[in-house]
Parts: C-alpha cells; structure tokens; sequence
C-alpha cells in the first residue's frame, strides 16, 4: 500500500511539473510560413540591402529595405491599438573606420518595441540582420538579394512581431532589424551603447541570422535541428569573480549560456520535434554574429541560426559553375523552416516575457558539509509562486534536476554534495512560467 502511494504521489508530482501553458502552443500554431515567404521574397526584391547602398531609391538598397521594415512594424502597431513604439536608431560610421567603410554612411536600425505592463524597462529581443552582401564586401551596386542571409531572420523577427502582439505580456519585448553586419557588427554596437545610455534592462537577445536553409554543403538535410551559440562566461565579469570561478566554478555558466539553456528547455517542451543543440562557442569558429555587441556590453545574447549551412549559397556572386548554383536566391530558402524557427524564438520570448524577474543575490553554502545550501534575494512581485533549485552533473549540458522549494528566500538540499554539482535557482510565476536559471554568484560558510 505504501509503495502504491508512493508512487501516485510521484506520478501526481510528474503530472504537476509537466503542465503547459496553451497559450504557447498557440502561438506556435499562429506562425505563418506563408507570410514569412511573401517577406522574404519583399526583401531579395529590393535587389542588394548593402550597408553602403542606395538610401534615396523606392525599391532597391538597403533605405527602401529599411522603409518597408518600419512600415510593417507601424502597420503591426496599428492592428493591435498603437502597442508597439517604432523608430529608427542610427550612427554615423566614418569612412575608414574599417577595410569594408570606403565611404561615410548612417548605420539605420529598425526598433518596435512592444511595452511590458508591469515591468516596462525590462527586455528580452528578438533581431534580424538588414543588411546583404557578395564575394566583395565593399561591392554596394551588383544584385545581392540575401534570401536567407538575412532576409529570413529579418522576417522571423516581424513575424514573431505579428504574433505576439496579440498578447499582454509582463515584460517588454524588442523586435529590430540590425543593419551593418557585413560591415563590422555596427547596427548592433549602436543599439547596444543606446541601450546603455537609455538605462536598459535587457536580459536576453536572440540573433536569428541564417534561419532559412535545410541543406548542408555536405549534402545533409535536416528540418529539425538547429544550433543556439552561446559564450561561456560574462566578459563584463570583475577580476574577483574571475579568480573565485577557478574555485567555485562557473566556466561553462554565464548569463548567455543560462538562455542558451532556457531556450533549449523550452523548446523541448513546446515543440519536442525539434532539435536544439547548443554550441559552446560566441560563434561559428572564427566568425561573429549581431549578439556579440550586445555580449560585449554586458548583456546576456545568442544566436540562433541552421544547423547546416550551404557555403555556395554564402556571401557569393550570384552565378553557376559546374552544375553549381551560387547566391544567396529564393530558390534556396525553404519556408516551413524558416517559420518553425520563427516559434522558437517567439514561445521563449513570450515564456520569458510572461515570467516573472529572476532572484538576485544568489550564494551557495555547504562546504565541507553533507548538504548543498542556498540564499537569494526575492523579487517583489505579488505574482510569484515561489523558486526552484536546479542542478546538474558538472559534465551536463543542461539543468537535469530541480525542485521547487515555496515562496522562501533561503533553502537547504539535504543529501546533496555540492562538490557533485553546479546549482542555480528561478523564480517561478504563477502562471506557470520561470525566468531562466541564476547561478550563484558568491558563497557563504556556517
């Protein structure tokens, strides 16, 4: 009897555990690959969206590029009563200032924000890449049409805009087209120092770049997988949390990584047939993405992107050789995919959105001791449950374990050797949604 109950208390606590949000599925359900394809098709048409191309023309360069963006967003604000704030966000980049800028040019950023109503200066953000390139990168004239880089993660980000402004959320969210890119990464250094100077609390960017494309240069195909690129560590970190990390460790637990985890629990749970791996890497090897200014500044950011990519298909002139179709066409970009990367990227943004802050002042005790013990700082908002300790091996990727441990500030995992493991904690709403997991950032003794 007592082994029957045991075992329907465990099943029950499953079942608790388990609940979903069917908001969520909703939103995945609302994802058009249809009007993903009509956008990305608008963006190749407007022939090259080269930072240094032509900002006067209606229908080619990258100014009429960005016009339409901002005109889509405006036209998103007005089906849903004037909810999101849409402007421009520009730099003046000086001729020079890299091998790519031959001439002076306004970096233009396309920003619709769509307010939170409880925490309205604090943000989670959703961007696509503007800009297109060829083989030359200072090559502003020729036809370079970006179908999938980044026409689709430019139209994923205004399509998560369509969907999810439909909904109140908690926390403000952030749609934008980045321009610059292929430059240097300056749309994203000038939105980041604006962010800095506005006071900004952003806690997570998701860079889509490259959402679009199925078949790999190694003939692989693959519908479901995706890769999330994420840095390890926070490069803002002072030099104590550096020297205590060697000690306590932390390598592998940057604020980057706990989204890059967020995202990927997530999407195992709303859409489990597909197939998230995380990359411990800022980035493809060598390379760089539109997350990395806002890294740099001290923001949590990762990329989203492919998990195969196409190199013919890359930065090339568009021609054919050998049997070989080279550029970045249409023709290339499969939609379907492009729209279920789409859903990734707008069931975290609302799961975070929705969720309430994070606790803050996380430390960890129980050295030397047969018990891990923990402190946090509580979150003053009446719409939480209670918080939830994670841990895992120091080998897994992911938080494999967890339990919610009530409305309390300060709890103790009796039997568990903290040597062991790596331990967080998350704030848990109401409603069921968690911010994504704090790994403590000090320690305290008896």
């Amino acid at each position: 009897m007592k082994t029957i109950l045991t075992s329907t208390l465990f099943l029950f606590t499953i079942i608790l555990t388990a609940q979903t949000d069917q908001r969520i599925y909703d939103i995945i359900d609302a994802v058009s690959s249809e009007r993903i394809e009509a956008d990305i098709k608008k963006l190749a048409d407007f022939g090259t969206r080269h930072t240094l191309s032509d900002t006067v023309s209606t229908t080619r360069g990258i100014g009429a590029a960005r016009r339409w963006i901002k005109s889509e967003f405006d036209n998103i604000s007005e089906n849903c009563n004037k909810c999101l704030e849409v402007f421009y966000q520009k730099d003046l980049v000086k001729k020079g200032t890299n091998q790519r800028i031959i001439k002076d040019v306004m970096v233009v950023n396309v920003v619709a924000i769509q307010r939170g109503t409880k925490y309205p200066n604090r943000f989670i953000m959703m961007s696509g890449d503007i800009d297109s390139r060829i083989t030359d990168p200072t090559n502003f004239t020729d036809d370079s049409p970006g179908a999938n880089d980044n026409a689709s993660g430019m139209a994923g980000a205004i399509e998560a805009a369509r969907v999810l402004s439909k909904y109140k959320f908690e926390s403000s969210i952030i749609y934008v087209g980045l321009s610059g890119e292929e430059q240097g990464l300056f749309g994203g250094k000038g939105l980041a120092t604006y962010a800095k100077e506005k006071n900004w609390n952003i806690i997570g960017v998701m860079n889509n770049d490259m959402i679009g494309n199925i078949k790999g240069v190694d003939g692989v195909i693959d519908n479901r997988t995706f890769r999330i690129f994420s840095e390890p560590t926070n490069l803002t970190d002072d030099k104590k949390t550096v020297e205590r990390r060697r000690f306590y460790g932390g390598e592998v637990d940057g604020i980057s990584r706990q989204l890059a985890r967020y995202i990927h629990k997530t999407t195992k749970t709303y859409m489990p047939e597909m197939n998230p791996m995380m990359v411990y890497r800022l980035d493809r090897f060598g390379r760089g993405g539109h997350h990395r200014p806002f890294n740099d500044a001290g923001f949590a950011g990762i990329r989203i992107m492919e998990a195969h990519e196409n190199y013919t298909q890359q930065h090339q002139d568009i021609r054919e050789e050998n049997g070989i179709k080279y550029g970045d066409v249409v023709e290339h970009v499969n939609f379907n995919y492009a729209a279920k990367l789409t859903a990734v990227n707008a069931i975290n943004l609302a799961g975070i959105a929705w969720a309430p802050p994070a606790p803050t002042e996380v430390k960890i005790g129980g050295i030397v001791e047969p018990s891990a013990k923990f402190t946090w700082k509580k979150a003053n908002d009446p719409n939480i449950k209670g918080y939830k300790i994670y841990w895992r091996d120091t080998t897994s990727p992911t938080w494999d374990h967890s339990r919610f441990v009530g409305d309390v500030d300060n709890f103790t995992l009796n039997g568990i050797v903290i040597d062991n493991y790596f331990f967080g904690v998350a704030t848990v709403g109401k409603n069921g949604h968690e911010s994504p997991v704090v790994f403590p950032s000090g320690v305290f003794r008896k």
